[in-house]
């Protein structure tokens, strides 16, 4: 196990560049399953989500070649089994787009149910809504998903919920059947759009991604394709908080600025200073005192709930009451006891975090309850007095690409160390 030890108070100044979407790649990746032929998938981060996903599918018979650290080439021409229960594949949420892709190509799929980050319930009814309706017979059992049809057929499917997860399986599984397939209420992320663009070029037909109703006319087959993935739009949000919550000057490149919109808006809401660039953000101290704010977490193109946690770090920090309201995920504020071990004052309420703001974050030993939380420790510790060790580092990593390495460029003292040297490392000053 490691620690990240965070000697904080240091001004973050430079520039700092995203790396590619997880959640686009962990969709995207299990997509090139649908194609017989070899793939080019450019931009994939180096995260420990992505590793077990790509371990996963080797069990399967796929191979992948790392062409380099961020390019991957795969090949899914002699898949030996349709059956999915590698040994750390449920402890990732995303497992459930190889169902999708395996029962688009084979008309078969058998998948562990899948795990993630304790916060909330990840009910799959609507993915199973979704594959029925093609004409596929879906069981659980014994912790795996079965899922099998003679043929899959287009239908129209209108989601009871805004489900990112159904939306990007029921179109994997979709892009192969007979006919057309409507899908009404879908999700409308970022990453959702680069899925589809991914499977139009191998030959999908699909329309409408990044809306509420999404089109899919069956294809007979795809064809091998190189792609690019977008930037992740967490990270980028996360470092640009990491500029405002040290009252420093950054510029974060390799992102698209409309994806970025929710944010920047909140933080200029604050009073952070935001520059847009073609190609990136620039975030920088504009007023000596920020404002307090009230923010809600709400699907595309709301503020994202994977930003929450980091923005509540930030909020903290702010004179006044700030209330943050969670409307996606009914158990996320578990990190909010750590932040106050470090000085915060938050009392949760409900779905709404009350965040009264204090003058000086103090470091302490935390300890991450999932990936985002980790962020918000991270950040947190940057702008502490004194040091923080943070624990269960195997969370951030789930989703941050060498973070430590990144803020360490920006000015941040930041260091990973082997848990059992934290304690020399420790001294409260």
């Amino acid at each position: 196990m490691e620690q990240l030890i965070i000697n904080g108070g240091k001004r973050l100044k430079g520039t700092v560049s995203v790396s590619g979407a997880k959640n686009a790649a962990l969709a995207i990746i299990p997509a090139a399953l649908l194609c017989k032929d070899v793939c080019i998938v450019e931009n994939v981060p180096c995260v420990n989500d992505i590793t077990v996903l790509l371990d996963a599918m080797r069990e399967l018979g796929v191979k992948i070649e790392n062409l380099d650290e961020h390019t991957i080439k795969i090949d899914a021409s002699k898949i030996k089994t349709f059956h999915v229960d590698y040994e750390h594949i449920n402890k990732i949420r995303a497992s459930y787009y190889l169902l999708g892709a395996l029962l688009g190509r084979f008309k078969r799929a058998e998948v562990a149910l899948p795990g993630g980050c304790n916060i909330g319930s990840r009910p799959i009814d609507q993915h199973i809504k979704g594959f029925e309706a093609l004409g596929a017979k879906v069981s659980v059992e014994h912790g795996m998903i079965h899922a099998k049809a003679d043929a899959l057929e287009g239908s129209t499917i209108y989601l009871d919920v805004v489900s990112v997860g159904a939306t990007i399986n029921i179109m994997l599984a979709a892009t192969l059947a007979e006919g057309v397939t409507v899908i009404e209420n879908a999700a409308k992320e970022p990453h959702i759009v680069d899925v589809a663009n991914f499977l139009n070029s191998m030959g999908a037909d699909i329309k409408g991604s990044g809306t509420d109703t999404i089109k899919i006319h069956g294809v007979e087959r795809l064809h091998s394709a190189e792609y690019m993935m977008i930037p992740d739009q967490i990270e980028a949000g996360t470092y640009m908080v990491a500029s405002a919550i040290t009252g420093g000057d950054v510029t974060v490149t390799n992102l698209i600025p409309k994806h970025m919109e929710a944010i920047s808006a909140k933080l200029k809401e604050m009073g952070v200073g935001i520059e847009e660039l073609d190609e990136g953000i620039r975030v920088f101290q504009k007023e000596k005192a920020l404002k307090c704010i009230h923010v809600k977490t709400l699907p595309y193109p709301g503020f994202p709930t994977d930003m929450q946690p980091q923005i509540t770090a930030l909020l903290t920090k702010i004179n006044g009451t700030s209330l943050m309201t969670e409307g996606v995920w009914e158990n996320r504020f578990q990190y909010t006891d750590e932040l106050n071990r470090m000085g915060a004052n938050i009392r949760v309420e409900g779905s709404t975090a009350i965040i009264s703001g204090v003058k000086q974050l103090t470091g302490a030993e935390v300890t991450s309850t999932d990936l985002r939380a980790g962020a918000a420790l991270v950040l947190a510790g940057l702008a502490a007095q004194g040091k923080t060790i943070i624990n269960h580092v195997d969370y951030i990593d789930r989703g941050y690409e060498h973070i430590e390495l990144k803020l360490r460029a920006l000015g941040a003292d930041i260091v990973r160390v082997p848990t059992d040297k934290s304690k020399e490392l420790f001294k409260v000053v």
